[in-house]
């Protein structure tokens, strides 16, 4: 399920400072990065079952390896992970709404804390 309208999405930002606002709200990068991308997560175990909310990026200029990239953020969403298969994002998943208002605040703090650094192309 992805989420509308969070002002997440098109952010440009310097990659350090994106690095550690994500840390601050829980989403970690593990090993989901490469030289051009990133993945944050933030885990959610609930009664319903396992769940991943993910903001997405890509280094428009730098290198995210090298820490020096400006990323521009791309829609987010939630899925529900299936062992041994993945993350599940389809429109026939159930998201409970306690989670997806968990998420939405998550992204509401994270958008308020990244416009101070909003790189403006």
């Amino acid at each position: 399920m992805y989420f509308e309208n969070t002002g997440l999405e098109n952010i440009q930002v310097d990659f350090t400072l994106l690095d550690d606002i994500m840390s601050r709200h829980g989403l970690t990068k593990e090993g989901q990065w490469d030289y051009e991308r990133v993945t944050y997560d933030r885990k959610f175990i609930v009664r319903e079952g396992t769940y991943y909310l993910r903001v997405f990026g890509y280094a428009i200029t730098g290198d995210i390896d090298a820490g020096d990239a400006v990323v521009k953020l791309m829609k987010p969403v939630v899925g529900k992970h299936y062992y041994p298969h993945g993350v599940e994002y389809g429109e026939g998943e159930h998201f409970p709404e306690h989670l997806v208002k968990s998420c939405a605040e998550v992204l509401k703090a994270i958008k308020t804390e990244i416009a101070a650094f909003e790189i403006k192309a």
